[in-house]
C-alpha cells in the first residue's frame, strides 16, 4: 500500500473514486488564460509542421511509388485523399475546440459518462502504439546521424538475438532517440510552443535541400510510366491516414479544410518525388527517406556529402520530436488522465501518462510494424476497424441528434436526470452502431489475416473506414429516431450552445425565438405525427436492413468457413 499511496496524485478528499472519473482538474474545460493558442498557431504550427512534416508522412506517401505509381499519380491521390480527411478532422474536433474540452470528456456526449471509457481507451492505446512507431522512425534518423559522423557506428557488433527483430546497432539508436524524448514531455503544451519554432525554421530547409539534392542526384524525376499497380492498396492507405488524423486532431477550425491538404500535400510532394528519384538513382524505389540517407554515406562519401546527410537527419529527428509530442504523448496523457484519474493528472502530472506513452512505446518493440510497407499499413488497417466506429457515432450524434447543443455540466456529474446519463451511464445505441460498424469489415479483416474470404468482403476492408463510418453512422441515426435520448428535442435547429449557462427559459427563447404560443402548439401536434410516422417507417426499415444484413453475413460466413475460392 505504501507504493501505491506515493504513487497517487493529490485528489481532492471530498471528491470520491468514481467522481474523480468524472471531474478532475485535467478534465475540467481549459480556463481562459491558458487558452493561449490562436487561429494561426494551429494553422501555422499544428497542420504545417507539427503533424504533417515528418517522415511518417513521407513514408506513407512514398509507398505508392514501391507499388508502381508515378510521382504525379501519387501526388494526386495525396490531393484527394487529404482532401476528404480535411473534413472530418474539422466535423470530429469541432465540439472539442467551441467548448473547451478534451476527447475523454467529448466522447461522454455519445457514449454515455460511463460509456465513454472504452472509446478513450482505445485511442489512449492507439496513441500509445503511435508513439513507438514514430520513435523508431526517429530511432533510424539517429543512425544515419551517427554514421555521418562516426561511418564505423554502422559495423556495431550484434550480440542481440534474431527473435528480437532488431539488433545492438538499431537498438541502441532508438534507445538514444527514446532517451532525448523524455525531457520534452515533462513541459506542458502552453510552455513548449519553442520547440515548435525551432521545428518550423529547422525542417523546412532540410527538407527542401533533402528534394532539391535529390532531383540533382537523379538528373530530374523518376520514371512516368509505371509497372502494374495495386490502386485497391493505395486506397486503403487513404483511410489509413484520414483515420490516424481524425483520432488525433484537437482543433475545429474551418481554415483546415484548405490547410491541411496544402501542407500535408507539400511534405508529400517532397516525399513522392524523393522516392520516385531514388527509382532512377539506385534502379529501385526507395520508400523510407531515411533509407535513401543512408544509402548516400554507402562507399566513400565526401565530406560536404556527409555533413548534408548530418544536417537533414538532425532535422527528422527534431521532426519526429515534435509530431510524437503534439500528436501521441498530449493524446495519452488527456486519455490515461480519464482512465487512471488516481495515478495520472492533477495540474502537471498529466505528464505521467505521456511517460506511460514512451514506455508502452519501448515494450511494444515497434521496429517490427517497420519492416515493410505491407506490414506497416497492415497495422493501420487493423485498427481503422475500431476507430472509425466511433467517429461515425461521435459525429453524428453532434450534428445530426444534439444539433450542436452541449450539457457541459451534466459531463461531469453521473445523476440519472442528466443528459448524459442514458441507461446506467451507457448509451446503448451507440455502442449497438458502433459493433454494426466493426461486424462490415470483420470477414474483410479476417482476410487480411491470410483466410480465404469472399472477394467483395475483401473489397469492403479495403474501404474500411468509409463502410465502418458509414454503417455507424446510419445505424445510430436510426436508433435515435426509434428511442429518442433525453433532451434531443431541446432545440430543433443546429446551434453550438450550453444549455447548462442559460436558464430553461432562456433556453426556450433561444430555440423558438419569434414563435406564438398558438404556433408551438400547432407544431408539436403535427411534429408529434411526424414522428410517429417516421417511427414506423424508419422501424420497417431498419428490420429490413438487418435481415438483409444477417442473410448477407450469413451467406459470407458460410463461403469462408467452406474455403470457398473467392473467384467462383
Amino acid at each position: 500500500m505504501g507504493i501505491v499511496q506515493t504513487l497517487q496524485v493529490r485528489q481532492d478528499q471530498n471528491v470520491s473514486y468514481s467522481e474523480s472519473f468524472l471531474q478532475n482538474e485535467d478534465l475540467l474545460p481549459v480556463p481562459e488564460e491558458k487558452r493561449t493558442w490562436g487561429y494561426w498557431n494551429f494553422i501555422a504550427l499544428y497542420d504545417w509542421i507539427a503533424d504533417s512534416f515528418n517522415i511518417n508522412t513521407w513514408m506513407i506517401v512514398s509507398s505508392m511509388v514501391q507499388v508502381g505509381l508515378s510521382w504525379w499519380q501519387a501526388w494526386l491521390c495525396v490531393w484527394i485523399g487529404y482532401g476528404v480527411v480535411a473534413p472530418f478532422i474539422v466535423a470530429n474536433a469541432r465540439p472539442g475546440a467551441i467548448f473547451h474540452v478534451t476527447f475523454p470528456v467529448v466522447a461522454r456526449t455519445s457514449f454515455g459518462v460511463w460509456g465513454s471509457l472504452w472509446c478513450v481507451f482505445n485511442r489512449g492505446a492507439m496513441a500509445c502504439i503511435w508513439y513507438g512507431v514514430q520513435a523508431s522512425i526517429g530511432g533510424s534518423c539517429v543512425l544515419v546521424m551517427l554514421r555521418a559522423m562516426w561511418p564505423s557506428v554502422n559495423n556495431l557488433p550484434n550480440s542481440m538475438p534474431a527473435s528480437s527483430g532488431t539488433n545492438t546497432r538499431d537498438f541502441m539508436c532508438f534507445f538514444l532517440f527514446w532517451l532525448i524524448s523524455l525531457p520534452a514531455i515533462w513541459f506542458p503544451i502552453h510552455k513548449i510552443r519553442h520547440l515548435f519554432t525551432v521545428k518550423a525554421i529547422v525542417v523546412p530547409i532540410a527538407g527542401i535541400t533533402f528534394f532539391i539534392w535529390c532531383i540533382v542526384k537523379a538528373h530530374g524525376g523518376g520514371p512516368d510510366n509505371p509497372p502494374a499497380r495495386d490502386t485497391s492498396r493505395i486506397c486503403s492507405w487513404l483511410g489509413h491516414g484520414l483515420e490516424h488524423h481524425v483520432v488525433h486532431q484537437q482543433h475545429g477550425n474551418p481554415g483546415h479544410l484548405i490547410s491541411v491538404p496544402l501542407g500535408f500535400s507539400i511534405v508529400s510532394f517532397f516525399g513522392v518525388i524523393v522516392s520516385s528519384s531514388s527509382q532512377a538513382i539506385y534502379g529501385e524505389a526507395i520508400w523510407s527517406p531515411i533509407d535513401l540517407l543512408g544509402k548516400f554515406l554507402d562507399g566513400e562519401p565526401s565530406h560536404a556529402t556527409r555533413f548534408g546527410v548530418w544536417f537533414i537527419a538532425a532535422a527528422f529527428i527534431i521532426a519526429q520530436l515534435g509530431t510524437n509530442i503534439s500528436a501521441n504523448s498530449i493524446s495519452a496523457g488527456c486519455d490515461l488522465t480519464a482512465l487512471f484519474p488516481r495515478f495520472i493528472g492533477v495540474h502537471q502530472n498529466i505528464r505521467r501518462g505521456g511517460y506511460v506513452a514512451a514506455i508502452v512505446g519501448l515494450c511494444m518493440l515497434p521496429w517490427n510494424l517497420l519492416k515493410s510497407s505491407n506490414s506497416f499499413t497492415s497495422y493501420l488497417s487493423a485498427y481503422s476497424v475500431f476507430l472509425s466506429s466511433i467517429a461515425g457515432v461521435m459525429i453524428t450524434d453532434y450534428y445530426v441528434i444534439h444539433k450542436g447543443h452541449y450539457n457541459v455540466k451534466d459531463l461531469y456529474h453521473a445523476e440519472k436526470g442528466g443528459w448524459y446519463y442514458y441507461t446506467y451511464g451507457v448509451n446503448f445505441r451507440a455502442y449497438a452502431a458502433y459493433i454494426a460498424g466493426i461486424l462490415i469489415n470483420v470477414v474483410g479483416f479476417a482476410g487480411a489475416t491470410g483466410r480465404t474470404v469472399p472477394l467483395a468482403a475483401t473489397r469492403i476492408y479495403e474501404m474500411s473506414f468509409f463502410t465502418g463510418f458509414g454503417v455507424s453512422a446510419l445505424i445510430y441515426w436510426s436508433l435515435n429516431l426509434l428511442f429518442p435520448v433525453r433532451a434531443a428535442e431541446v432545440c430543433t435547429r443546429f446551434e453550438e450552445v450550453d444549455v447548462s449557462m442559460l436558464s430553461s427559459a432562456n433556453v426556450g427563447i433561444t430555440c423558438r425565438s419569434r414563435e406564438s404560443d398558438s404556433d408551438l402548439d400547432k407544431k408539436s401536434v403535427v411534429s408529434e405525427a411526424v414522428r410517429s410516422v417516421h417511427s414506423l417507417a424508419f422501424l420497417r426499415i431498419s428490420v429490413i436492413f438487418f435481415s438483409l444484413l444477417g442473410h448477407k453475413y450469413w451467406l459470407l460466413w458460410s463461403d469462408f468457413s467452406m474455403n470457398v475460392d473467392p473467384e467462383q
